[in-house]
């Protein structure tokens, strides 16, 4: 586990460095539907998110409960910016780690919410 960032206001959040990132923890993370929609709404390109941007329909506890396990899994990168935990996708070390995963990932996903969406 890297050292942890500083933060704003001495807050720090601990990430894997990308030589600690393991598949099955990356996999584990994505297998819930809640945990990946949040991985294909950072993934859309709008760079980081703070935790409010998320509409999820959970309470803020499960809520946070599903961004540490995205976070301990090496999928994101949750930094604090003023009073707010802003999200970012890791993309670059999951593609240097597992080429075309993410990509494979994500596009199933889209394919099976237009499946449902036509059921």
């Amino acid at each position: 586990m890297t050292a942890p960032a500083p933060a704003a206001g001495g807050r720090t959040l601990a990430h894997p460095a990308p030589e600690d990132i393991r598949l099955e923890d990356v996999l584990h993370a994505l297998s819930d539907p809640l945990r990946l929609g949040i991985v294909r709404d950072l993934a859309g390109g709008r760079g980081e998110l703070a935790c409010s941007d998320f509409d999820v329909p959970v309470t803020k506890s499960t809520t946070t409960h599903h961004f540490r396990v995205l976070r301990e899994a090496g999928v994101i990168r949750q930094v604090y910016r003023g009073t707010a935990k802003m999200n970012g996708l890791r993309r670059d070390d999951l593609d240097a780690l597992f080429p075309g995963l993410l990509d494979s990932l994500l596009a199933a996903a889209a394919r099976q919410e237009e499946r449902r969406a036509h059921d």
